[in-house]
């Protein structure tokens, strides 16, 4: 597969993991009903971190595709970014769309877990990779206090 293939499918990835978790996100009465904990940065915010961190999430896939050569690596590299963008759509899905942030709370750790090993395995393969994702464990890490002080100034949730 060639550079500009690997980036197209790079590209395609993250907009379509942005698009599905877009689409699960729906900002309504119910969201802007919950608590906020003081450190929850504005909505247009949120906008610009998912696209810087998408952006560096497919570089970041590509440079370990690249840096993987065996067939073997490379698909267990594709089926780790695959596995994150399903866990990162799945939180979304739970928290807004579920209207469950105490179920959310829980996914959060895995999802967080995945970003790590993201990280991990990135920098095995190509430092840059590693320090591509380093900005995704932080929102992540970020999102998951959020996800906790909702739980905490809002639970019960049914």
């Amino acid at each position: 597969m060639s550079l500009r293939q690997q980036s197209l499918t790079a590209a395609a990835i993250a907009i379509a993991t942005a698009a599905a978790g877009g689409a699960l996100t729906p900002l309504d009465d119910w969201y802007y009903g919950l608590q906020q904990p003081w450190f929850t940065p504005p909505d247009w915010a949120f906008g610009p971190a998912w696209t810087l961190i998408f952006t560096l999430t497919a570089t970041a896939g590509v440079l370990c595709w690249r840096a993987a050569r065996e067939s073997r690596l490379q698909r267990w590299v594709l089926g780790v970014f695959l596995a994150n963008a399903a866990l990162n759509v799945f939180w979304s899905f739970l928290f807004f769309w579920s209207q469950r942030p105490d179920w959310a709370l829980t996914e959060v750790g895995v999802l967080w877990s995945s970003v790590a090993l993201l990280v991990f395995v990135g920098s095995r393969l190509d430092w840059r990779a590693g320090a591509l994702l380093v900005p995704y464990l932080a929102w992540v890490s970020l999102a998951s206090l959020i996800n906790q002080q909702v739980v905490a100034l809002n639970a019960p949730f049914h």
